[in-house]
């Protein structure tokens, strides 16, 4: 799975980043929820879109590697990272 040259955004309402995946030869949005930016990469909250994006970059390997199993687990579902998913269990 590899993140694709679309670059990632942040969502219109501020609360995400999107991103586009390639999986099993299909191509899929997912978003990572800025609140797990905030508790997992360390952005701060009241951080711009620019530094929002460069704690995704920063992050970024980790975030595909959530979003790969998550959507080897629920292949039909929307992708959505949350805090959540990044807790260690």
């Amino acid at each position: 799975m590899q993140v694709l040259d679309r670059a990632p955004a942040v969502s219109p309402d501020g609360r995400a980043v999107v991103f586009r995946l390639s999986a099993r030869g299909r191509n899929v949005e997912g978003a990572v929820a800025r609140v797990a930016l905030q508790e997992h990469f360390w952005l701060s909250p009241d951080a711009d879109a620019a530094r929002t994006l460069k704690a995704f970059e920063n992050g970024r390997n980790r975030i595909v590697a959530v979003a790969q199993r998550k959507l080897l687990a629920r292949p039909d579902e929307p992708l959505w990272l949350t805090a959540n998913d990044f807790v260690t269990r």
